[in-house]
């Protein structure tokens, strides 16, 4: 498994299709993931910081969680078969370790909540749908800086579909 970091959510036009994007944290390759409208909202107001008036879906499987005396230790990015990412949740409770099956979309809006719940992604899942953006000279050790990563992962997106990530 690859540490990522969650870079945010992208809306792919023109089909107005949002996307989480994640990043190697030690690397260079990023992963884009199609998500829905719902989890790419509550992903985007985690990052935010929005807080509701009311508790949304992932907010309260957060509290949910808390009052059984649970953690969300990890979420894995595990598979990609016939275009569809597939996740884990990793649960801690008393010492005893929990694997839940997820959507990824729900594993991060659910980890994007939570103070340093590590995002990991599986070496095949990047090898097969992973993008590398290479830093360029002049942006130094730090790598591609975020403005850059957008846009070269734009032209990214405007030759690409969901379909090409289904095995043949």
């Amino acid at each position: 498994m690859i540490e990522m970091e969650l870079v945010g959510v992208r809306v792919e036009l023109p089909a107005n299709q949002p996307i989480v994007l994640l990043k190697e944290r030690h690397g260079t390759r990023y992963l884009p993931i199609w998500i829905g409208a719902v989890e790419a909202t509550a992903i985007a107001f985690a990052l935010q910081g929005v807080e509701t008036p009311r508790p949304l879906t992932h907010d309260l499987f957060v509290d949910v969680l808390g009052q059984l005396g649970a953690e969300l230790s990890a979420v894995h990015v595990t598979a990609l078969r016939d275009g569809t990412f597939y996740a884990e949740l990793h649960l801690s409770r008393e010492g005893r370790t929990l694997t839940v099956s997820a959507r990824p979309s729900d594993a991060i809006a659910l980890a994007s909540r939570l103070e340093g719940v590590p995002i990991f992604g599986a070496e095949q899942v990047l090898e097969e749908a992973g993008l590398e953006i290479e830093a360029s000279d002049d942006e130094g050790e730090e790598g591609v800086d975020a403005e850059e990563a957008v846009r070269q992962f734009r032209e990214f997106l405007e030759d690409i579909s969901p379909e090409d990530f289904r095995e043949q």
